[in-house]
């Protein structure tokens, strides 16, 4: 893999744009939490497919697809990132969480497996976690059998399992990404065979957004509060979101009338929101190779900071 440009800044996040043995581009992020330190908390997100098949209406990950990234150029994007700041693969890190989010849909490559079976024998991170969030496509039952193998195996109580809802309307929720997925009796039926004692709790995204509606009591009729945890987050700022017009929706405060809401139905309700300054960058969403397909040209001027050459 070789890295042909970075964007961003260290003690924030930083994304780069990278060619893989195929010849294809792939862009993977690193980001911290500032103020604290890299040895309390590192996340990176990684790319799995060379584009993404779906084409979620607020996601400019969409819109191209060229197949799934290997095993070795998965792994690649992890190694350039732990041995740019550590040695010996030895990752002292509280809480270093590998997030497979980058570009996308997981669960449509089966390489990913290969990759989390191999990452405990590979570096020494005893703080790693996993994160993987997921659409529930159809058609992926046996990634999904296999994921669970995988979770027991190497994982428990270190893996977060994340579906992305993003509504509680099934018929929009088909709009929002329109792909063929799981109903929701099937993801939940799965997470409650994913779940184990001592794992963490399922999170069900919500990237809150105007007309697209959250009902606790759609939830309760099939996730249980004691399995599943919710999460809200904003709608990044898109091309794809503007030109659908999706208008976010995320909450200013914890006591909003949504969060009351669903803790009264009794879920756990997470506020994930970033450093703004990630909007800026561009870490929050894969941009980078959409904008330079269309015009040839490594991006000068992408969001607010360039993109500079290696």
């Amino acid at each position: 893999m070789k890295v042909l440009a970075k964007t961003g800044r260290e003690d924030i996040a930083m994304v780069y744009l990278a060619e893989t043995t195929t010849g294809k581009l792939i862009e993977f992020a690193e980001s911290l939490q500032p103020p604290l330190p890299i040895e309390r908390k590192w996340v990176l997100t990684i790319s799995t497919l060379y584009g993404c098949p779906v084409g979620c209406r607020f996601c400019d990950a969409g819109g191209w697809y060229e197949g799934r990234i290997s095993k070795d150029d998965i792994i690649a994007q992890i190694d350039f990132l732990i041995k740019k700041r550590f040695l010996n693969n030895h990752v002292y890190v509280e809480k270093f969480k590998i997030q497979f989010a980058r570009i996308g849909e997981p669960s449509y490559n089966p390489y990913i497996l290969e990759v989390l079976d191999s990452l405990v024998s590979l570096y020494d991170a005893p703080g790693l976690i996993i994160s993987f969030s997921t659409i529930a496509p159809n058609n992926t039952d046996n990634f999904f059998k296999k994921l669970i193998e995988i979770k027991n195996k190497n994982y428990v109580g270190r893996f977060q399992f994340q579906y992305s809802l993003h509504t509680t309307d099934e018929k929009l929720r088909d709009w929002l990404i329109p792909m063929k997925k799981w109903t929701f009796k099937t993801m939940s039926e799965y997470g409650k065979s994913f779940y184990k004692e001592g794992d963490r709790k399922i999170t069900l995204n919500f990237a809150l957004a105007d007309g697209m509606p959250v009902d606790p009591n759609i939830l309760l009729k099939y996730f249980p509060p004691n399995l599943f945890l919710i999460k809200v987050t904003p709608i990044n700022p898109t091309h794809r979101a503007t030109r659908n017009r999706m208008i976010s929706m995320l909450p200013h405060h914890e006591k909003s009338e949504i969060f009351t809401k669903l803790r009264n139905a009794g879920y756990e309700v997470i506020l994930s929101i970033g450093e703004s300054e990630e909007n800026l960058i561009g870490s929050n969403c894969g941009q980078y190779i959409t904008a330079y397909k269309k015009t040839g040209e490594l991006i000068e001027g992408g969001y607010t900071y360039p993109l500079q050459k290696i």
